[in-house]
């Protein structure tokens, strides 16, 4: 062997005095190699700096030792969450997770299942961009496991995802039950989930006898930090009965930049706005009035998710489809605390 050229199998079997089948066993099926064997052979390994060619080995398998995860925002802690979850599964299974930011695209998107479905990875985990569509089915039936994470499936697909509904209604019940009759929903109509959310902020109304229609929508473009200011200075300027004396906001982010604007301009959370976020990110309890927040099982999500799919890869033909729903709670903070200041006790 040349001193610039890669090492192969064949250079591996020669220096440990051993067969290229035994080589092949070593690095596929040890268990079958006696053991001085084997540690000679994984000496030679390291000695001679080999390492295996996974394509190659793909080719020939039909397959690979990789998950992909799919999601729309890389920026977006809650993803992070999620794929510590999935990450767990996978590293218990010996699997690589292979990480996509669809970047909310939907055309990106398809350009990595695409791809994805070139490599032959062992299954695709997906948060989609948009509706569920037949390409995304048709990738199923044509062989690569798929699991939709934090969207709802059909019968044809894996998914797991958390009541939103639910989550809502919690915390719009718990702004009723401290007292709160003017409550606003702050988030846009587009963001993730907030479809949801909003619909349970209703139910949560019309559950106690309220008017659904009572809810104050602020609709806002981003989800982000900014957002949040942005709704707050809007809130802040109203005045007397025009303005709610609590606030529901479609996840922390915004909510977190709700807060800070609407106290820089003087109002005091919570005697004057109470603020509920959704997600319970870490930064909710650490905020400079820990938020009150509806905690979705993000970890959980990730590892159900990929349970369902690794337990499709390993027996295709007699796998049922489970659509999982998991359930939020509500974490109640400081940024709730106490009822408001036109509420007598």
């Amino acid at each position: 062997m040349a001193g610039t050229d890669v090492p192969s199998v064949k250079d591996v079997a020669a220096h440990a005095g051993v067969s290229l089948g035994t080589v092949s066993n070593v690095l596929n099926r040890p268990e079958l190699v006696a053991r001085p064997t084997r540690e000679r052979v994984l000496a030679s390994i390291a000695t001679l700096g080999f390492v295996r060619n996974e394509s190659a080995r793909q080719l020939r398998a039909g397959g690979s030792r990789l998950l992909a995860y799919v999601v729309p925002d890389t920026a977006n802690p809650v993803f992070a969450d999620v794929g510590a979850g999935v990450q767990e599964v996978a590293d218990r299974a010996e699997l690589a997770v292979f990480l996509c930011n669809s970047g909310e695209e939907s055309r990106r998107q398809a350009t990595y299942l695409s791809l994805l479905e070139q490599q032959r990875v062992e299954g695709v985990l997906l948060t989609p961009v948009g509706e569920v569509d037949e390409p995304l089915v048709s990738l199923a039936r044509r062989g690569t496991p798929v699991v939709l994470v934090d969207r709802a499936g059909g019968p044809g697909i894996c998914s797991v995802t958390v009541d939103d509904v639910a989550g809502g209604e919690l915390a719009v019940s718990h702004l009723l039950d401290s007292g709160h009759t003017r409550i606003a929903f702050v988030g846009g109509p587009g963001q993730w989930r907030v479809a949801d959310r909003l619909a349970g902020a209703r139910r949560g109304l019309l559950h106690a006898g309220a008017d659904p229609d009572s809810l104050l929508r602020v609709d806002t473009r981003g989800a982000d930090v900014a957002a949040g200011r942005r709704a707050g200075e809007r809130l802040a300027g109203l005045s007397g009965s025009g303005r709610p004396t609590a606030v529901l906001c479609a996840n922390d982010m915004v909510a977190l930049g709700l807060l800070q604007q609407v106290t820089r301009l003087g109002l005091r959370v919570p005697d004057d706005l109470a603020v509920a976020g959704y997600e319970d990110i870490e930064l909710a309890a650490v905020a400079a009035v820990p938020l009150t927040s509806v905690a979705r099982p993000r970890q959980l999500l990730g590892r159900t998710a990929a349970e369902l799919l690794l337990a499709e890869t390993r027996d295709r033909a007699g796998h049922e489809h489970s659509q999982v729903v998991l359930a939020p709670e509500l974490v109640v903070r400081a940024s709730t605390g106490r009822r408001p200041a036109d509420v007598v006790a």
